[in-house]
């Protein structure tokens, strides 16, 4: 019994004495591994930081969510599609090289930045309607399928169950069996309950294309990361129309009812002129990426649609592996733009300290910053995190306003009066350099006068916070939305 004792003793003591070495060679080497990957500070410290405090489980959630990649295999598809997608996006930046020309000036140096990098190019001559009512929105989807002559394309982060989504399903079971070609793209994560439901197949046997983007793959977590999404709102149809903004396929009345913020509030744009090919080439792009059986991006260049209206729009499209960073640079430049006025309407707001300053800095030299989000969030991490900043920012001088009519979902930046940014980006760290994103710069004041008035809809629902009670806040709230913020950079 004493041999057997010490024997235990020995072995269990000679394993203690390894665990805090094993502990700092695996702090070390991961920190050898984030100066060489380059990550943004905040980002490179708050891993840091979680991988010294639980190392293995630190490690683990690094190896899930804590890199960029969307896979070997996809990255080179990705890589090898852009290059054929670049020789007709060319071919469209010398063709509309002189609507630029009708920018106002303060909307060139933004528009040649959103071009850049293989991006589209501004475009005159399209008609921009501005749509704010959810089940009116389904309804005009409903019609759109009805009246479509050719062909349906639908890329969704989100088609959920129940509803008048159920109804868009039905319409466009109905409209792939008379002829119109049909074909549907949706986020593999997003869209999961949809994808377990017997609408794969109906779509399916009816003749509709139906493609599930960046699959979750237990086994492939060491070669993609799992929650970089296909975050997109588009639908084409006929190649001439296009709906876009932050609302996805969901009925309002049915979708997250569980999560105690009320209904979400969205709004959509329907485009038609020359800006609604852009849209569709991108559907396109998307399509053969994400479709396992296309190996090469051929699809031809769309065809031009005929000037319908004055607006000067420009899509913007953003994601890793293609396009790094720019709407990173865009939002930046947007920000620092502005003379008189901005506001910003976003779900999730987790900017970095880059375009926190930005804001700070816009406030202090006088323009009338505004930040509008929910007043409750269905993410309570990032409910907490987003107060964090509110202290300094209002202190510069921005107002913040929290929406209590529901979850505002509506995703908007709105320059001087002139200018706007409307799609899919929420102002967190996920929208700037993680997900695939969609936008519509509109470089007009009729537009930028409509989006004024939805902003103001919202102000009226809003409550505003007051700078000196927000001061006299309990200690205990201070240190949740400060340890809240340390997560930030990750969320």
């Amino acid at each position: 019994m004493n041999i057997l004792s010490f024997i235990f003793g020995s072995v269990f003591g000679f394993s203690l004495i390894w665990v805090p070495i094993v502990h700092i060679l695996i702090v070390l080497l991961f920190g050898l591994h984030l100066i060489s990957a380059r990550r943004p500070v905040g980002v490179a410290f708050a891993w840091f930081l979680i991988v010294i405090l639980v190392p293995l489980l630190g490690i683990a959630l690094y190896v899930l969510i804590g890199e960029r990649p969307v896979g070997r295999k996809l990255t080179r598809k990705i890589v090898r599609m852009n290059h054929e997608y670049e020789k007709i996006t060319e071919t469209m930046r010398q063709e509309f090289a002189g609507d630029r020309q009708e920018l106002p000036v303060e909307g060139r140096a933004l528009s040649l930045l959103a071009e850049s990098k293989n991006g589209s190019p501004v475009v005159a001559g399209n008609k921009i309607e501005l749509h704010t009512n959810s089940l009116k929105i389904l309804q005009n989807f409903i019609d759109e399928i009805n009246n479509a002559k050719k062909s349906l394309h639908l890329e969704f982060y989100i088609w959920a169950l129940g509803g008048d989504a159920d109804r868009v399903c039905e319409a466009l079971i109905a409209a792939s069996q008379r002829g119109v070609a049909c074909r549907v793209l949706l986020d593999s994560l997003g869209s999961k309950d949809w994808f377990k439901s017997p609408w794969p197949a109906r779509f399916r046997k009816a003749g509709i294309e139906v493609t599930e983007a960046l699959p979750i793959q237990i086994g492939r977590f060491q070669f993609r990361r799992a929650d970089l999404r296909l975050h997109r709102k588009i639908f084409v149809i006929d190649g001439a129309v296009v709906w876009t903004g932050s609302m996805n396929l969901v009925d309002p009345r049915t979708f997250k009812q569980d999560s105690g913020v009320g209904e979400w509030v969205d709004a959509m744009v329907r485009i038609e002129g020359p800006v609604a090919a852009q849209f569709e080439l991108t559907f396109a792009f998307d399509w053969s990426v994400d479709n396992p059986s296309i190996t090469n991006f051929k699809d031809r260049e769309p065809p031009a649609s005929p000037h319908v209206g004055g607006a000067i729009a420009q899509e913007f499209s953003s994601g890793p592996v293609y396009r790094d960073d720019i709407l990173y640079q865009v939002l930046l430049s947007a920000i620092m733009d502005a003379r008189e006025e901005l506001t910003i309407t976003t779900p999730y707001f987790g900017p970095d300290d880059g375009l926190i300053q930005a804001l700070m800095a816009a406030a202090a030299r006088g323009v009338k910053v505004t930040l509008i989000v929910p007043k409750l969030n269905d993410s309570t991490l990032v409910a907490w995190s987003s107060k964090s900043f509110y202290e300094d920012l209002m202190n510069s001088g921005v107002t913040i306003a929290e929406f209590h009519g529901g979850l505002l979902h509506t995703k908007s930046l709105l320059i001087d009066k002139r200018i706007s940014i409307f799609g899919s980006v929420n102002f967190d760290q996920r929208s700037l350099r993680l997900n695939f994103e969609i936008s519509l710069i509109v470089y007009n004041v009729d537009f930028c006068a409509k989006l004024e008035e939805l902003i103001e809809s919202y102000l009226v629902q809003s409550d505003y916070v007051d700078p000196k009670a927000w001061a006299k806040r309990p200690t205990w709230r201070r240190y949740l939305e400060n340890a809240a913020h340390l997560t930030s950079p990750l969320l």
